[in-house]
C-alpha cells in the first residue's frame, strides 16, 4: 500500500519568473530562498511519486466544458506559460488509477483525462518542490478561477476521500502530496455572467480551446501589466491566519468562511487555497513549518507550508 510521505503547500505566481528579485533581499527573495530549502528537504524524503493539486488558468479548461475537478491518469503536458516547462511530464499511472477508483467509491465523480494540459498553476510548484520534472506525478486540477466553483467544504471532503484513497492504493511507494496556489490576491473577473467580461475576452473564456495559444498570447500582456506594483493589494494578515489554521490542523475554520467571505477578505485569486485544503486534509497532518512573504510586486501573498521540518 502507498505511504503518505507528507504535504507541501506553495504559492505560485507568473512573476516569480517574469520579475525575479535582483538581490536576495528583493521582492520574492525570501520566498525563493525558502522554496529551495523545501526542495532540499523533499530530496531527502525521496518520495516515489507526487500528487500535485493545482488550478488551471484557462490553458486547459474553458467554459465550453468546465469540470470542478480533473484527474490526469495517463499523459500530461505542460503548457509552458510564464517560464514553466513545456511538453510531456511523467505521470504515475500506477497510482492515478487506484486514486480514481477510491475517489469514485467515495462518491466523487471526477473528470479524468488521458491527455491533460497543465499550466504554471501545476507546473511551477511541481518544479520548485521537486527540482525538475522527473518525479512521476498525478495531477489533480481544481477549478478555482471559473465560477461557479466547488465549495470549500466540498474540497475538504475531497481531501478526506483522497487521503483514504492514497492509503489504500496498491502502489508500492512513498507519495508526497503538493498543493499549488494562493494566497491572497485580487484578479479580474473570469465570469461570463459579469457584464464587465465582454467581447473578445468573453468569447475566449468560452471558446478558447479552438486556438488556445492565440488566447494565451492575447492574455499574457494583460497579466504582465499587473506586475511590479509595490502598492498592489495583498492581505498579509489573512494569509498568516490561513497558515496558522493549517498549522493547527483546522481546515474546517477556513471552509466555514464560505465563498463570499473568502473572496471579500483575500481576493478572487485566494480561491486557489482550495488546493491547500484538499492536500492538507488528505495528508491528515498539520503544518509544522511555514514561510510567508507578501510580494505585492508579484500581486500575491507568497506562502509555503510543510508537514515535515525544514532546515
Amino acid at each position: 500500500m502507498a505511504e503518505i510521505a507528507g504535504f507541501v503547500g506553495m504559492s505560485h505566481s507568473p512573476f516569480a519568473t517574469l520579475l525575479p528579485p535582483s538581490r536576495v533581499d528583493g521582492p520574492g527573495g525570501r520566498f525563493l530562498g525558502d522554496a529551495e530549502r523545501v526542495r532540499r528537504a523533499v530530496e531527502d524524503l525521496a518520495p516515489d511519486a507526487i500528487v500535485v493539486i493545482g488550478p488551471d488558468h484557462f490553458h486547459g479548461n474553458f467554459y465550453d466544458v468546465m469540470p470542478p475537478f480533473v484527474l490526469g491518469v495517463e499523459q500530461a503536458a505542460g503548457f509552458g506559460d510564464y517560464g514553466s516547462t513545456e511538453g510531456p511530464l511523467p505521470v504515475a499511472s500506477a497510482l492515478a488509477w487506484p486514486l480514481h477508483a477510491g475517489l469514485t467509491s467515495a462518491g466523487f465523480d471526477l473528470s479524468l483525462s488521458y491527455s491533460l494540459t497543465v499550466d504554471h498553476g501545476i507546473v511551477q510548484s511541481y518544479e520548485m518542490i521537486t527540482g525538475g520534472t522527473s518525479l512521476p506525478m498525478v495531477p489533480l486540477v481544481v477549478n478555482t478561477a471559473a465560477p461557479p466553483l466547488p465549495s470549500l467544504r466540498r474540497c475538504v471532503s475531497l481531501g478526506q476521500a483522497l487521503g483514504a484513497a492514497l492509503r489504500s492504493a496498491d502502489f508500492p511507494g512513498r507519495v508526497l502530496i503538493a498543493a499549488s496556489g494562493g494566497l491572497s490576491h485580487w484578479l479580474p473577473s473570469n465570469d461570463p455572467r459579469d457584464p464587465t467580461v465582454a467581447g473578445e475576452r468573453r468569447e475566449a473564456l468560452i471558446h478558447g480551446r479552438a486556438d488556445v495559444h492565440a488566447f494565451a498570447a492575447a492574455r499574457e500582456p494583460r497579466v504582465r501589466a499587473m506586475g511590479g506594483d509595490p502598492g498592489a493589494r495583498v492581505n498579509a494578515e489573512w494569509d498568516k491566519w490561513f497558515l496558522s489554521r493549517l498549522s493547527s490542523g483546522d481546515a474546517d475554520a477556513v471552509a466555514a468562511l464560505g465563498h463570499e467571505a473568502l473572496e471579500d477578505t483575500a481576493g478572487t485569486g485566494s480561491h486557489e487555497v482550495r488546493c491547500w485544503l484538499i492536500g492538507q486534509v488528505a495528508a491528515a497532518m498539520p503544518l509544522v513549518w511555514t514561510s510567508y512573504e507578501p510580494v505585492p510586486e508579484w500581486i500575491t501573498g507568497m506562502g509555503i507550508g510543510t508537514t515535515f521540518p525544514i532546515t
